[in-house]
């Protein structure tokens, strides 16, 4: 897309001073956001723009989600605010700062007459990239300069180009194939959509002329327009889709659209539904990650981020996809996703298996149940996403007594009763204010428990019964009981271990150290901690136990005083990502970490001390990311690249005090990126320095990244908000004083 790219990067790069508008549009399918997200990732316009954001509207527009997700791109902030609030936040966080605001997906002018309003206008050439697939809408926020850029659709060079490059990567297409594989390619029309679907299709086939055959055939028994035929291309390899992954994938269709999807979480998901089978001794995980991959493979999901340790954190799919999945999971009754204009009852979904609600509900949208109690519906799921759900209908989920599945976390009302009820729970994310039984429930799997509206009361919850158990996030005041306590009142005679559990959360948790030694199996570990309590050491020395441990998370809640609650004497063989936070480890301490002989990933803050000094024989021979941030006393850091031999990313956020970068971490062979957030000048310069030297002996490959200091936004926010409210208080002093004056003058001309 070549062309189309050059256009749009004009458009952007234009001397036009006043905020501009430029918008893509076209159908589904043909790539205005692949073309949208290729721009905005260039780097001459990540350094033109001082502020960059990307906002996705979709059809069913949502004005606060959409203001929250600008906000934490200008400010990385996400706060519970009043949408007023959040259009002021906005506001002045853009203005004067030229800006480039991505609005993905928009479907109606009424949305863009809601959005745009809150962008500042400074005459400082900032612009705003929109794609809709509707030419009216495109015309309505198009500016007189600059009319809406069509997306063309693929030539057949280019459709062959992107299905090779899909299928054999940089390998060439065999030459029996390539005149049926244009066949192929030309029937797709130029639809980039249509390209790669096929390509994903054919690429999980045996590469024969045979096979390649039978898809053409296929292809061109299809009729109708582009938009009919790439229905109909999606539906062939929906199709064609083995039996194990059809369910996954359709499953996928009951998230809202456009977002984001949580990878573990669709995988939970995936596990306790049961659409996972056990493969070749592998954890029912990475069998599930395996599943994800595969649909990616053959395009029929795209990965989202990735964290810092390289796995996938989101995947998406792309909406004709998902509406494809809606369709097909209706008519196999996989999962039902409720219309908003259909009234709810026993009645309405006792024949639904899995039922997703993604609105807001109301007291009309129920209706009175008939259902006589001899009737059991078969629903085995309900999923909730709104914030909003009528109290009293909640006693709807109760006669679901056959449910796997219930999240309901983001619904502000006590699940406690409810859950004990549901003996055949897999996998359940709710509130809670009381404390709940959960002796019957010996298939649960996954556990997400919050307090019901921030309540202070403390409440153990037991799970030492729950021998399925793989993941547990318990939040406090809430706290997972004392597991001593449970053998104590057990009938059995062996201790109680959870052995399969595989995550685990313990948040100010008064029995961490009992936890974890019967945990034996844990993968990942986050552990909030009071530093008050006297048993980080003894927290520490369990953790050896967990050979298998791979993720872990240490973080002190400080009370008073910062008060150094762990050393840095750790040892744990399988080790990739560690994150210590507010620990007040010395830096001397840190140094120990090297020995972690696996460590990929190293996010540390708060730590203790104004020099860290690497010696020769200090070696991180795996870590690939290094992360320092809001070590306020940092002045003088001394390393080499010999101290880093694998880094490839630097990430250095807040750091006021540090001088400088060490220069010798330029000659890393594998450093990929140095990024710097909020840090001194000598940091920026130091890095800058190291950029320059590095280009100078040819490598153009590293890239530097530098948010100043001077862009702390969250501090113009306080004054600005400081100044506001004198204002205030001087306009209230103003009519106070003159509606005095008034009385006065009333009053003496009474007299």
């Amino acid at each position: 897309m070549e062309d189309d790219f050059n256009t749009i990067l004009d458009r952007l790069t234009a001397q036009t001073d006043e905020l501009t508008v430029i918008p893509i549009f076209g159908m589904g399918g043909i790539g205005k956001t692949t073309l949208a997200r290729k721009v905005y990732d260039d780097s001459s316009i990540c350094s033109r723009f001082d502020k960059h954001a990307w906002v996705t509207i979709s059809e069913e527009y949502n004005e606060r989600q959409m203001l929250l997700e600008v906000v934490s791109s200008i400010t990385g902030s996400n706060q519970e605010m009043s949408d007023d609030q959040l259009m002021e936040i906005v506001h002045r966080g853009l203005k004067g700062w030229r800006f480039l605001i991505v609005i993905d997906d928009i479907w109606s002018t009424k949305a863009w007459d809601q959005i745009q309003r809150i962008f500042p206008n400074d005459d400082n050439k900032s612009r705003i990239l929109l794609t809709t697939r509707l030419k009216y809408v495109a015309d309505y926020v198009s500016c007189p300069d600059f009319p809406p850029h069509c997306k063309s659709f693929l030539t057949l060079d280019d459709s062959w180009n992107l299905f090779t490059g899909k299928l054999f990567k940089k390998e060439v297409c065999p030459p029996l194939l390539v005149e049926i594989g244009k066949h192929i390619v030309q029937q797709c029309q130029g639809l980039p959509l249509s390209v790669i679907v096929v390509a994903g299709l054919v690429g999980k086939m045996d590469p024969t002329y045979d096979n390649w055959q039978k898809v053409e055939e296929n292809l061109k028994s299809f009729f109708g327009t582009v938009s009919e035929r790439c229905q109909s291309i999606l539906t062939l390899s929906y199709n064609y889709l083995p039996q194990y992954l059809k369910a996954c994938f359709l499953y996928v269709g009951g998230f809202p659209e456009d977002i984001e999807i949580n990878v573990s979480k669709l995988i939970r998901l995936w596990i306790a539904e049961e659409f996972v089978r056990g493969r070749s001794n592998k954890r029912l995980e990475v069998v599930a990650e395996e599943y994800l991959q595969e649909l990616i493979d053959r395009s029929l999901m795209l990965a989202g981020t990735h964290g810092d340790n390289g796995m996938m954190k989101t995947c998406k799919i792309h909406d004709l996809l998902r509406q494809l999945c809606l369709r097909e999971a209706h008519t196999q009754n996989v999962v039902h996703v409720m219309n908003a204009n259909v009234p709810i009852s026993l009645e309405a979904i006792d024949d639904q298996r899995r039922l997703i609600v993604q609105f807001d509900l109301q007291e009309k949208q129920f209706y009175r149940t008939r259902h006589s109690s001899g009737i059991t519906s078969i629903t085995r799921t309900f999923i909730s996403t709104p914030s909003y759900f009528p109290k009293r209908n909640l006693s709807i989920v109760s006669q679901l007594k056959l449910l796997k599945v219930l999240d309901v976390f983001s619904i502000e009302y006590d699940f406690s009763c409810v859950i004990p009820q549901l003996v055949h729970l897999r996998y359940v994310a709710a509130k809670i204010e009381e404390t709940l039984s959960l002796a019957k429930l010996r298939n649960l799997q996954t556990i997400i428990f919050e307090s019901f509206l921030g309540t202070k009361l403390k409440h153990p919850v037991d799970i030492w019964t729950t021998t399925e158990i793989r993941h547990v996030d318990i939040r406090s005041p809430l706290y997972i009981s004392n597991p001593v306590e449970a053998e104590n009142n057990s009938s059995g005679e062996h201790p109680l271990f959870l052995n399969n559990l595989q995550t685990l959360t313990l948040h100010l948790s008064p029995f961490a150290v009992e936890i974890i030694r019967r945990t034996p199996n844990l993968k990942e570990l986050r552990i909030l901690h009071e530093a008050k309590h006297s048993d980080g050491l003894a927290i520490l020395d369990s953790l050896s136990l967990l050979e298998k441990l791979e993720k872990l998370h240490l973080e002190a809640q400080q009370t008073v005083n910062p008060i150094m609650i762990f050393s840095g004497d750790i040892f744990l063989p399988n080790l990739k990502e560690l994150t210590l936070s507010s620990t007040y480890i010395p830096w001397e301490a840190i140094n120990l970490l090297a020995n972690l002989p696996n460590l990929e990933v190293l996010d540390y803050s708060a730590f203790d001390g104004t020099d860290w000094r690497l010696n020769e024989d200090v070696v991180f021979r795996k870590l690939k990311l290094l992360l320092l941030h809001r070590c306020r006393d940092l002045q003088k850091w001394e390393a080499g690249s010999d101290n880093f031999p694998m880094l490839e990313k630097l990430m250095m956020f807040w750091l006021d005090k540090l001088e400088e970068i060490p220069e010798s971490i330029g000659d890393i062979m594998t450093l990929k990126l140095i990024q710097i957030e909020y840090c001194s000048f000598g940091v920026e310069t130091s890095a800058e320095k190291i950029k320059q030297e590095q280009q100078s002996l040819g490598n153009y490959e590293l890239q530097v990244q530098i948010t100043p200091m001077l862009s702390h936004v969250w501090q113009q926010q306080q004054q600005d908000q400081q100044v506001r409210q004198l204002q205030q208080t001087l306009l209230q002093s103003e009519r106070a004083l003159i509606a005095a004056e008034c009385f006065i003058r009333h009053s003496d001309k009474w007299s």
